[in-house]
């Protein structure tokens, strides 16, 4: 005996057709496009790779490459946030703790940091340097202490280096290349402004810096290039001195021309702006810190300040809106810390590996070595991208994860971009109201980036 379809039935599998319907429609839209871009002169010594699913059904849509490692950029930075999150909980907040130890009329400080990355930044009104300094010199005034003779900044379970393994020498004494340590301050940045020439090939002087830098100094062996040249000026890291070199080029007629780089030692700054601003209240501290990397000194010592970072949730933001790769670095760096006792970058990369690993997504696909994506040597999937992007959906920290993609073309997505590198990756809504998690990113192609991305662009709006 036949049984009549039902209205329902009849209606799901109608909707179970238009939905298949969608799908090879957008997928053949998507394979003569990637055709295309696989064909063009920029892709002619390269390698792309792309992955797109449904993102309420978990159907492929679009695979090409997506087991392939390539170096992905900044779009690692979304397999950091989200093991971040995963890892160390959306609440997850740093403290820095300040104590004292009196001996008659003098003191010793004890700073005991815990890596946070935003001690100092300029993104919040509570880690603003002038807050932070006013918070502390005012919790200190009501000691009654009025010198302190040494400052130690605990430092047990951090090494000293803090750039990881990976990184280029042209890149690490920039701004982008500022490593973390267990007391960074002020993003461990600092800014320098120049003035060059009125002619092409004039010398370019230095200014100032901002803040005053402690310890380290800078020399100029810029030129003045061009107008409308931009910055090309960088800065490099001295070896067996103090002073670093700024070599490149900036435009002709410039009087304040700021670039920024990275401080050699967030914590010697920080203790010097600290001891310059009790200076002005009366109260006399070194300039520089002594770091105790085991056995720190507890006893005696009164606990008397504590300065707590924002949330999870908003590092987060800041890390993927801004590419902040030294957020990266001290979440990579906490997750060891948190776990194993040390922060050493490798045991917090192979903390993640083994997370995802439960998830089903194999170690070798997250081949990393930080968690910026600013060295050249990682490697990861599109597809383990794509993973954690359609995990990270189903997880009650999603809203805050999805809130920090910043958009271009449209499309909620990371960018990357490091020498012969670019990628994109995060979510779309069609207009038909399909949604999509993808992961796109491409490997030693020639030509310009602006370009390369554009050919991008037209390949993602077959998701539009």
């Amino acid at each position: 005996m036949k049984r009549p379809i039902t209205k329902v039935a009849l209606l799901l599998s109608l909707t179970l057709a238009h939905t298949l319907a969608l799908a090879q429609t957008t997928t053949a839209k998507l394979t003569t496009a990637f055709q295309k871009f696989e064909a063009d002169p920029q892709m002619q010594n390269g390698i792309a790779s792309l992955y797109v699913i449904d993102a309420k059904t978990g159907q492929v849509v679009f695979d090409r490459n997506s087991r392939l490692g390539l170096a992905p950029a900044s779009t690692m930075k979304i397999i950091t946030s989200i093991s971040a999150y995963e890892l160390l909980g959306k609440d997850y907040r740093y403290e820095t703790k300040f104590a004292l130890r009196k001996t008659g009329d003098n003191a010793s400080l004890l700073i005991q940091p815990s890596g946070d990355p935003t001690f100092g930044s300029w993104r919040w009104s509570l880690t603003k340097e002038g807050n932070v300094l006013k918070g502390i010199t005012q919790a200190l005034q009501r000691t009654g202490i009025k010198s302190v003779g040494e400052v130690v900044v605990s430092n047990e379970g951090w090494n000293e280096e803090t750039v990881p393994d990976g990184w280029m020498w042209q890149d690490i004494a920039n701004y982008y290349g500022a490593g973390p340590a267990k007391l960074n301050w002020r993003e461990n940045q600092y800014d320098v402004i120049l003035r060059s020439g009125k002619q092409i090939g004039d010398p370019v002087l230095i200014v100032k810096t901002v803040p005053n830098l402690n310890g380290y100094t800078l020399r100029s062996e810029l030129t003045s290039a061009a107008a409308g040249t931009g910055d090309n000026a960088y800065i490099y890291f001295p070896v067996g001195t103090s002073a670093a070199a700024i070599r490149g080029t900036i435009p002709v007629n410039e009087s304040s021309f700021k670039i920024s780089g990275a401080l050699p030692s967030g914590a010697n700054q920080f203790v010097s702006m600290l001891s310059d601003t009790l200076r002005t209240l009366g109260i006399s501290m070194p300039h520089e810190a002594l770091l105790q990397h085991k056995g720190s000194p507890q006893q005696g010592f009164t606990l008397f300040h504590t300065v707590t970072s924002p949330p999870m949730d908003s590092v987060v933001y800041w890390f993927n809106r801004k590419s902040v790769n030294l957020y990266g670095e001290a979440l990579v760096k906490t997750i060891a810390y948190n776990s194993a006792g040390t922060s050493d970058t490798r045991k917090g990369l192979e903390q993640i590996r083994q997370h995802w690993k439960t998830q089903g997504i194999a170690e070798t696909e997250l081949a990393m070595v930080d968690g910026s994506g600013l060295s050249p040597l990682n490697r990861v999937t599109t597809h383990a991208q794509v993973r954690l992007l359609q995990h990270a959906r189903q997880q009650n920290w999603y809203p805050g994860f999805y809130a920090s993609l910043p958009q271009f073309n449209g499309m909620k997505m990371k960018s990357g971009t490091i020498r012969g590198a670019k990628g994109f990756t995060g979510y779309h809504k069609a207009k038909d109201g399909r949604e999509y998690v993808f992961a796109f990113v491409v490997n030693n192609y020639n030509g310009s980036a602006s370009a390369l991305v554009k050919k991008m662009y037209h390949v993602l709006d077959e998701l539009k």
